[in-house]
């Protein structure tokens, strides 16, 4: 059975964690804007929302199909299968 990589030596995804981690501050946004209002909140927090809804999707993606989970019991039942 070939293991894969964990995904925490992966820079590719460090890297796209670091660059949704900087659009998730509005650093990059004029001092003191703070219009206009969506829903009544304004809208660097629609922006903050947004990324962090991202990160969420980003970060489960990863953990579903980049990291090999395996229980002991599961291990076990595998070494039994291909003997």
């Amino acid at each position: 059975m070939k293991q894969k990589k964990e995904p925490i030596k992966n820079w590719k995804i460090w890297s796209i964690l670091i660059i949704l981690l900087a659009f998730s501050v509005p650093w990059y946004l004029p001092t003191g804007s703070y219009e206009p209002f969506i829903l009544g909140i304004p809208y660097w927090a629609w922006i903050i929302l947004g990324v962090s809804l991202i990160i969420s999707i980003v970060l489960t993606l990863i953990l579903k199909f980049c990291w090999h989970i395996v229980d002991d019991e599961e291990m076990g039942e595998e070494e039994e299968n291909n003997e």
